[in-house]
């Protein structure tokens, strides 16, 4: 019997119980729609991971306080960072084109009647640089205005759109916490971070004024570093440690009391972290596969039964067993397929109205429809295949006195 008619067959079959049918392919539309939509939203957070490396640059070290060795938990809560470290740093570091001390404290701004709660960061001129951000208008403070503690500032787009309205903030002076600043330039908004902060609502302010005359203290936060050439990131990583070891009096043998991370470390450390969380979930929505293949089964066992005399009729006019087994494989291929296909479309949509309800950044991959599809076909001859071959086995004289 040509393929062609046994598909004819497997269609009529089908639609003989299309309520039936349609309650069998839920299992692996849910599945199909579930796996897709997972795999977009998990390709999008990793896209946004990269984006935001390569908007900060991937040359960026990360240096903080507190060692991350197992069982140096007194050393963290002992380590700080002061001045003569990041000084340190400076001098003495060839492969570092940029470096910045980094102090912050929250509070309140206040500009004519409008108010509104932000963080200062206390930096360096350089600190742009090494960001990769940019002055939208007005300009950047200078070194000197950092050494002799100038009450100057820039401002994130957030601040301009909550305070300012339609007045331009240049040279307009803003309260923080009580302490007067002029503001000397804006930002180019860089909108959310990945984990949801809007990066936008900043106050920079030099270092020297923020650690003297907000937070009063003489501790740093942390120290932000580039490295002149990204391929000598690690030897700019192996450097510092030796200049910081020798600074902060370490002996050999002793474990660092500070922590060094690359902006590219951090990003594959995130992305990571994605991966599994986006494995995890898609092994999960994985599963009403499984229950849509056994699904499938059961009710092929049931059309077995239903149809055993009209199959020992089959067999008593010259159908063969290979043509009863090929029959009920395609009606199984052929549901599973369905499904799949209306999952595909459910996947890409639900992907799409996630994308525009929540904002979030959705990557739909090919290959993740291509997959669904070898699955749904791989499903169908699967768990298909036993349903079958039982029918091909039936005795065509058994079959024809059933009732």
């Amino acid at each position: 019997m040509s393929i062609f008619r046994l598909i004819t067959l497997a269609y009529k079959a089908i639609l003989r119980n299309g309520f039936r049918t349609i309650l069998t392919m839920l299992g692996i539309i849910i599945g199909v729609a579930a796996v897709i939509a997972m795999l977009a939203v998990g390709a999008g957070t990793r896209k946004n991971i990269r984006d935001s490396i390569a908007s900060m640059g991937s040359n960026m070290l990360f240096i903080m306080p507190g060692s991350d060795v197992r069982g140096a938990a007194r050393q963290v809560n002992r380590a700080r960072f002061y001045d003569k470290d990041w000084l340190a740093v400076a001098e003495n570091a060839t492969l570092v084109s940029d470096i910045s001390p980094v102090v912050q404290t929250n509070g309140t701004i206040k500009f004519q009647s409008e108010s509104r709660a932000t963080t200062i960061y206390g930096v360096m001129p350089s600190y742009l640089n090494i960001r990769s951000m940019e002055v939208a208008d007005g300009r950047n403070f200078t070194n000197a205005e950092a050494a002799r503690s100038a009450k100057v500032c820039l401002i994130g787009k957030t601040i301009v759109d909550n305070l300012f309205g339609n007045v331009d903030p240049i040279g307009q002076t803003i309260r923080f916490n009580q302490t007067p600043f002029v503001i000397v330039g804006t930002l180019v908004s860089k909108g959310q971070n990945n984990f949801g902060a809007d990066q936008d609502d900043i106050i920079l302010a030099p270092f020297n004024t923020v650690q003297k005359r907000i937070i009063a203290g003489r501790t740093i936060r942390q120290i932000y570093a580039s490295v002149a050439d990204e391929s000598q990131t690690k030897a700019a990583i192996q450097e510092i440690t030796d200049i910081l070891r020798v600074e902060r009096k370490l002996r050999e043998g002793t474990p660092d009391d500070f922590t060094i991370r690359s902006q590219q470390e951090m990003g594959d450390m995130m992305e990571n972290t994605s991966k599994v969380l986006t494995a995890l979930l898609t092994a999960i929505a994985a599963i009403s596969l499984l229950v849509g293949g056994i699904g499938i089964m059961n009710i092929m066992f049931v059309s077995v039964t239903e149809r055993t005399r009209e199959i020992g009729l089959r067999m008593a006019v010259g159908a063969k067993d290979r043509d009863i087994l090929r029959q009920f494989l395609i009606e199984a291929i052929i549901i599973s397929l369905m499904g799949g296909i209306i999952g595909m479309i459910f996947g890409v949509s639900a992907s799409l109205i996630l994308q525009k309800i929540s904002g979030w950044t959705v990557v739909i991959m090919p290959s993740s429809i291509i997959i669904s599809f070898a699955v749904c076909v791989a499903t169908g001859v699967f768990f298909g295949w036993y349903p079958a071959f039982k029918a091909s086995k039936l005795d065509p004289i058994e079959a024809l006195r059933y009732e």
